[in-house]
């Protein structure tokens, strides 16, 4: 009997139908289902739950079920279920989430190749923003890649061994931040650790009853600040101390500074929370931050945040409550140019900036040889009238361009990167801004393979003096209107346009737009004749080699299904049609569906095509004596005889 290669664990409270939604994403596996096993562990469900996993388990094999009374949080039924876990490697699930299908057999083979106590797999849905953690598959890597702590649920798969040697388990009952204390102790235990960037194995679903919402992380009564310092502990014990900004310890210590505590004084929670509660925050997440964390972590924090710090830890709630205002009114903008399409890829030069609440430049001011923060920003921050300084502009920026599949929200990385710089604005202003090229390749951009069916949107993640924004990445083109011209990319049609709220996006094959869309207005000015059956559509790029792409027209009055090829020239395409067309002599139009200016004009003698031309030629006089001849029936029979001889 083949060993188990993979536990997948599933703790389960009260979940009704989201476990039957859940279900088939974990049992179609690609994995043979011999291999892999699912163990639920109930805790203590007073609905349908128990009897909804029974069915399951009844139909399956290797389903296992297991209940325990309720102990009010994952952990415990999490603990539970490792022990009964009989695979090499164990993976988390949550009830309400899904796999992609063959997410166990690539995260099993990821970890078996690169003998990885753990393994990150990409992950996807509404409730995931990108993260460049997941740009590239990385074969092995340690706690020194301190990206690694963008990702700190528990959907990871984790060698069972390595879990048993270092005696790794989930706090159990009401623990805040349960995940973040098994996974960063796994982190760093681990000799090698493992992601998987090129699949979407994971789906992180939205629930329509707002059950798995992480606007409900937050909750003192379950101990949040307390296991927050309980997790600070275990950094701290597990990496050297240093005064050094860079040191590993300060770089681990920055993600819990920046997302638990300063949360507490940025927008929108500071704005959005009821200003009596979020007074007892503030002053909690004072305590902490003062008491736990080495000024070297609120040293190396960009300009923004470490103005932040600097409030929260002197304990000026009203000074964060203003800063808070001014930094919620601060909007990303970015500019695309010379579109087009080049081997097969999308490209542009997209430029990337920051504006502030009146539409201007969020600037840098230098004075004394020194930069200082926007003075506009500062308006009304108490104690920053002299100005905040600005010792290194580019600290922690960095600017991404992601691109996200609107049917399966999935987000995938370009190629080529987008460099951080100062931009001289004049009077001793500059500007922070990212610029670079985008490069879309519709056949590579899946993690190397092709992009599915479907619209996919371009956006933009930037993080410049500690503001990070996600934003469509939009152009000057009409809201609606074809981008560029289409492509013809792995035989299908790629048809770049302007969304309706101005955002780049590329559909492949035809999903929502329509080839007729793109081609209407430049169809027109195609003046060129074909050669036979063929003709060239210069304003169609393509790639050289690939297959044909099938596309319905309608010459005269005949439905005909005709091809777009690459034309001989292997950068352009070619409209070929069958030879044989039961039409009457003529020029008779060829239109793509709902359009209502002709692609081309089909030349049709004795119901043979003669060959096709662009809306705009002319045919000269000569040309339409050749055509009589060709047209003639014994010129036509000679010229076979003649062919038959050679």
């Amino acid at each position: 009997m083949p060993r188990v290669k993979v536990s997948v664990i599933v703790p389960v409270y009260n979940t009704g139908k989201y476990v039957d939604e859940c279900a088939p994403s974990l049992l179609g596996q690609s994995l043979p289902a011999d291999e892999y096993e699912v163990v639920y562990v109930d805790d203590g469900s007073t609905d349908d739950t128990l009897s909804r996993l029974e069915k399951i388990a009844a139909g399956h094999p290797n389903v296992q079920v297991h209940t325990q009374p309720n102990s009010g949080w994952p952990g415990a039924p999490r603990n539970l279920g490792m022990r009964h876990a009989q695979g090499e490697y164990i993976q988390f699930v949550d009830h309400d989430d899904k796999l992609g299908p063959e997410a166990l057999e690539r995260l099993y083979e990821h970890a078996k190749r690169n003998d990885a106590d753990v393994v990150l797999g990409k992950m996807s849905s509404t409730m995931v923003r990108p993260r460049r953690l997941f740009r590239h598959t990385v074969d092995a890597c340690t706690i020194e890649n301190d990206e690694l702590m963008q990702s700190m649920s528990p959907h990871k798969m984790f060698r069972r061994a390595f879990v048993e040697e270092h005696g790794l388990r989930f706090p159990e009952g009401p623990w805040i931040l349960e995940d973040l204390a098994f996974v960063s102790a796994a982190y760093l235990k681990a000799e090698r650790i493992a992601i998987l960037a090129d699949y979407p194995v994971y789906y992180w679903m939205k629930r329509d009853d707002g059950g798995n919402n992480t606007q409900h992380r937050f909750n003192p009564r379950h101990g949040f600040w307390s296991n927050t310092r309980t997790i600070i502990g275990q950094l701290k014990d597990g990496t050297p101390a240093s005064d050094d900004i860079d040191a590993l310890q300060n770089r681990l210590l920055h993600r819990l500074y920046h997302v638990e505590i300063l949360s507490r004084t940025r927008e929108p929670e500071i704005l959005r929370e009821d200003p009596a509660e979020q007074r007892k925050r503030f002053e909690a997440a004072r305590e902490v931050a003062v008491e736990e964390f080495p000024a070297a972590v609120r040293e190396g924090l960009p300009a923004v945040s470490r103005l932040r710090a600097e409030l929260l830890e002197h304990g000026d709630f009203e000074g964060a409550l203003a800063l808070a205002q001014r930094v919620s009114e601060v909007k990303a903008r970015s500019e695309v140019t010379d579109l087009r399409w080049e081997n097969g890829r999308l490209v542009a030069d997209v430029t990337l900036g920051l504006l502030r609440g009146d539409g201007e430049p969020l600037v840098l001011v230098e004075r004394d040889e020194k930069q200082y923060l926007d003075p506009k920003l500062l308006s009304g921050v108490p104690g920053t009238e002299a100005g905040w300084e600005v010792p290194d502009p580019f600290r922690l920026a960095y600017a991404e361009l992601v691109v996200k599949d609107r049917d399966r929200e999935d987000w995938w990385y370009p190629e080529g990167d987008l460099e951080v710089r100062l931009k001289p604005l004049g009077d001793g202003r500059s500007q922070v801004i990212a610029s670079g090229q985008l490069a879309l390749d519709p056949e590579r951009l899946a993690g190397g393979r092709p992009l599915e069916r479907g619209v996919h949107d371009v956006w933009a993640y930037v993080q410049l003096l500690g503001v990070d924004r996600l934003v469509r990445v939009t152009g000057e083109g009409t809201p609606g209107a074809p981008a560029t011209g289409p492509a013809l990319t792995g035989g299908r049609l790629s048809l770049p346009y302007w969304t309706g709220s101005g955002q780049l996006a590329l559909d492949v094959d035809q999903r929502q737009r329509k080839l007729g869309q793109e081609v209407s207005a430049t169809a027109g000015t195609n003046s060129g004749r074909g050669e036979g059956s063929s003709l060239p559509l210069p304003y169609v790029a393509a790639t050289p080699d690939g297959p044909a792409a099938r596309v319905k027209v309608t010459v005269g009055t005949l439905g005909v299904t005709a091809e777009l090829l690459p034309a001989p020239d292997t950068t352009t395409a070619q409209l070929r049609l069958p030879t044989c067309l039961k039409l009457p002599n003529g020029r008779h139009p060829v239109n793509l569906p709902k359009t209502a200016n002709p692609l081309a004009y089909a030349i049709v003698r004795d119901g043979t095509l003669l060959r096709l031309e662009g809306p705009a030629y002319e045919a000269g006089g000569r040309r339409r004596f050749l055509d009589s001849i060709a047209a003639n029936r014994q010129v036509r029979r000679l010229r076979r005889k003649l062919g038959s001889r050679n």
